[in-house]
């Protein structure tokens, strides 16, 4: 594969612009597409996201538009979009994509309709594309000051893996190569769904043990979906798994572990989200993993208690007693 030099990004959230930064200071040629005119108009000529990512110069280099086309040209692009979005985005990317421009999903998610993984509707709508997936424990804003950041980049092809890597990589940006294009995937979506959770034990003051115990017990759930999806239960023990768990279920900077919070003192879920301009995936991902999980017979409790609570107006207190209240069995062991 020729060397990756001119990046297309859609979508222009935290996320996107994030990766925008830190592509251009790899020295990359930058468009990002944005789906409102507002931002892109803002990027342009503020050279600021003041509508996702404030605060943060935005290099004169990157480029944002909000005609998908524009992205055509470019010898690598970047899916940013919010992962229910995906779908359609690609469908209309088809009527222009070329033949041999990887596609790197840095969305993350499981779609709601189907169950599937954005890997799996990218192949169906941009056939033949050289995919590959990017996750890992991610602030946008700690990557965007070009804080110290560690992420999987997971490909089944060898050259489109080592051209992405090199084309993304910075001192402060590491790259570290996986095959797993399923596990990745899954560690990056479903840890949204368990950091609601230890947002709502926080909200409830129920302690640290507690967290610290639904991390786990999460963790071995997506091991358990791994494995019966076909992947490595062992790729949930690096970056997109315990890395990301680490990280989103502990900080108030995650946008899923706070609406946990809130949703745990009390306040009411379609007031926290009228209230916010990015979304939390976690909220959409929790009904797409239960209904991979009966489709794939795997055992969830938590991600169909998070189910319960927000997609079925689940109580939370009598959604912890049931979950304390199931019997005690041996534990997993991811391999």
């Amino acid at each position: 594969m020729s060397i990756i030099q001119k990046i297309g990004i859609i979508g222009a959230g935290a996320w996107g612009t994030a990766l925008a930064i830190t592509a251009r200071r790899a020295g990359r040629d930058v468009v990002i597409q944005a789906h409102e005119a507002d931002v892109a108009n803002t990027i342009n000529q503020v050279h600021e996201n003041s509508f996702f990512l404030p605060g943060i110069p935005i290099d004169k280099g990157i480029w944002a538009t909000t005609d998908l086309s524009k992205i055509a040209a470019c010898d690598a692009v970047f899916l940013a979009m919010p992962a229910q979005y995906l779908r359609a985005v690609t469908g209309e990317m088809a009527t222009f994509w070329r033949a041999g421009v990887p596609a790197l999903i840095c969305a993350k998610g499981i779609e709601q309709k189907t169950g599937l993984l954005l890997s799996e509707i990218a192949t169906q709508t941009l056939p033949g594309v050289k995919l590959a997936v990017l996750s890992g424990p991610t602030f946008a804003i700690e990557v965007a000051k070009g804080l110290p950041t560690a992420v999987t980049l997971a490909s089944k092809d060898v050259n489109t893996l080592v051209a992405l890597s090199k084309a993304i990589s910075t001192p402060t940006f590491r790259a570290y190569r996986s095959h797993d294009i399923i596990g990745v995937e899954l560690g990056g979506a479903i840890k949204n769904v368990l950091a609601i959770g230890c947002g709502i034990i926080e909200g409830r003051k129920l302690g640290d043990n507690a967290r610290a115990a639904f991390i786990t017990r999460g963790l071995a759930e997506i091991a358990r979906m791994a494995k019966a999806k076909g992947a490595d239960p062992g790729t949930m023990l690096g970056l997109s798994g315990l890395g990301d768990l680490s990280l989103t279920c502990n900080a108030m900077q995650s946008r899923n572990f706070s609406l946990g919070v809130a949703l745990g003192e009390g306040q009411v879920l379609g007031d926290i989200l009228a209230k916010r301009h990015s979304i939390a995936e976690g909220v959409f991902t929790a009904s797409s993993a239960v209904q991979l999980a009966k489709i794939l017979n795997v055992e969830m409790p938590l991600c169909t208690a998070m189910d319960s609570i927000l997609n079925k107006n689940g109580d939370i207190d009598k959604t912890i007693r049931n979950l304390l209240a199931r019997p005690v069995g041996d534990e997993d062991q991811l391999r």
